[in-house]
């Protein structure tokens, strides 16, 4: 799948940013039409999909293709370019894959085979540096620290610059700006980065400890009063807890516990145990970040990264259950829509457009349950990809999940993180599972080594609120507060069972109004008293 797609784009799109699968053509930014933010956020002119592609290749062995593709964004890529992009979408898909490859070629122990680039002089690391001095005047002239949504990468931020920012836009870059600034010993980046999320956390309510999803930059005014997990809000969330993981400021995970704790008390709903008990299944719902009164009756496909991140924590009970819900609206369109209402029980946005989330959790659950049931899932997200969204060249975005019909666009997500998950998922002896290195997922999957050196900068007097490195916690004391379980809950001997009591599935199908409910599961599972066994080639 992986390889159809990277050659397809190869083929007949590059140096242009994305694939039309459809038409078998490159796509680059929108110019004729500036206001169409949905293209040119995303494209800014600079071979986007190679870029976002590198350390899938790695992940996935190929190390030929590997070198050649780093060389060809060395010797053709410039971000010198009269492109408008969205800080957010240039940091975590072009930043975070320079910063990856960097780390991947430079490994001394090269676990994924020979990724080394012979004469290589730290050119990503220099491309990734030069990209990020371009995305920093979105940070100047803003009254609270949070930056501008958007910059031109040669001329700053328009004169017409939009004061109106979303939270995970604005939040969501301490991880690359932070591996930046230590590796390059210059604390300019992550303290820019970390200004911002000290300045969002600065707004949240006095009432519910919530945050919303739009803020003024220059105010401080919530725009938009609405607290989810999805849209708008949620790497903000992922970020506090993996900007821990890796540079063990102890404020990061103090930030994270409080908003867990406020999560599951103000937009968490349903029964209080995932696997036991009476009434309907959990569930994350969007509220008004001050009051904690529902606001709407839709979740939408981005929420589905969640699990994952209850993982992280161990809070593996209430992931199972999150997942199964994701889980089961797959199983009844054969992809997620954009939005879905729960409560009418169908899409309020149709549209798929190849979207990792779902992939990533099932992915972290396998890796934290090694149930096998976690494998079939990956199985039927693979088969109705290549169902539905298979095309001429590549892999298409659906339009509509129920019609099935397609757009012409390949979203470089789909090469670095849907591919990317899928694969791992299914490849235990994978050198990420089996090196001794320990590896973490950017927003945007790019693998960063939980390294020793970004626990270490040397700018503790100029951060503000830093601490003291004596006082770092350590990874392995990782305390998240407040969850409903944790990964001991989780008994060897429940390896085999389904992962939630047929009770319960039955009862998430429901939610779901999956048409077939436990058939879905017939070829695949033999039952036994709420135990299976696999059968065919999973054996």
């Amino acid at each position: 799948m992986f390889v159809f797609g990277y050659d397809s784009y190869m083929q007949h799109a590059f140096p242009r940013d994305e694939l039309d699968p459809l038409h078998c053509r490159g796509r680059g930014p929108d110019r004729q039409d500036p206001s169409n933010l949905n293209i040119n956020d995303v494209l800014g002119n600079y071979s986007l999909t190679l870029i976002d592609a590198l350390d899938t290749l790695a992940v996935m062995g190929n190390s030929s293709e590997f070198q050649k593709a780093v060389k060809l964004v060395i010797d053709t890529v410039s971000f010198d370019k009269d492109s408008t992009v969205q800080v957010f979408e240039a940091t975590i898909r072009v930043l975070g894959s320079l910063l990856s490859a960097h780390i991947i070629i430079t490994d001394t122990k090269q676990p994924f085979g020979d990724m080394t680039i012979k004469d290589y002089d730290n050119e990503l690391l220099h491309m990734a540096r030069d990209l990020a001095v371009r995305l920093l005047p979105a940070f100047e002239n803003t009254k609270t620290g949070i930056p501008y949504p958007r910059v031109n990468l040669k001329k700053g931020v328009p004169p017409d610059g939009n004061n109106e920012t979303c939270t995970a836009g604005a939040g969501s870059l301490l991880v690359e700006f932070g591996i930046l600034s230590r590796l390059l010993g210059d604390s300019t980046f992550e303290w820019v980065a970390r200004r911002a999320v000290k300045a969002l956390w600065s707004l949240r309510s006095n009432n519910t400890g919530l945050l919303g999803n739009v803020v003024n930059i220059q105010t401080g005014h919530w725009v938009g009063k609405q607290s989810g997990l999805g849209a708008g809000s949620d790497s903000f969330y992922e970020y506090l807890l993996k900007s821990y993981i890796l540079f063990g400021e102890k404020e990061d995970l103090e930030m994270f516990n409080d908003a867990y704790r406020n999560i599951q008390n103000h937009l968490r709903r349903g029964r209080e145990a995932c696997n036991e008990g009476e009434g309907d299944p959990p569930l994350y719902v969007n509220v008004n970040m001050f009051t904690g009164q529902l606001m709407n009756t839709w979740i939408d496909s981005l929420q589905a990264f969640f699990p994952g991140l209850q993982v992280l924590i161990g809070d593996v009970e209430d992931a199972i259950c999150l997942h199964a819900f994701y889980y089961a609206i797959w199983k009844r369109y054969g992809a997620l829509p954009e939005r879905y209402n729960w409560q009418l029980q169908a899409p309020d946005v149709p549209f798929y457009p190849l979207r990792p989330e779902l992939v990533e959790s099932t992915y972290l659950l396998y890796q934290a349950t090694k149930n096998p049931f976690y494998l079939h899932v990956g199985m039927d997200i693979l088969q109705s990809l290549e169902k539905y969204t298979k095309a001429k060249c590549g892999y298409a975005t659906l339009h509509h999940v129920v019609e099935k019909t397609k757009e012409d666009r390949m979203e470089s997500f789909f090469l670095s993180e849907t591919c990317k998950y899928l694969y791992l998922l299914f490849d235990e002896e994978n050198p990420l599972h089996k090196s001794g290195n320990k590896y973490m997922f950017t927003t945007e999957g790019h693998i960063v080594s939980v390294d020793e050196r970004f626990r270490n900068s040397l700018w503790q007097d100029i951060l503000p609120g830093e601490v003291d490195s004596a006082e770092k916690i350590k990874p392995n004391e990782l305390k998240a507060v407040n969850f409903s379980s944790n990964c001991n809950r989780v008994p060897d001997e429940r390896r085999y069972l389904l992962p939630l009591k047929s009770i319960y599935m039955r009862q998430i199908d429901q939610m779901a109004r999956t048409r077939h409910r436990c058939n879905d599961l017939k070829g695949l599972w033999l039952w036994r008293n709420n135990s299976f066994l696999p059968t065919g080639r999973m054996q």
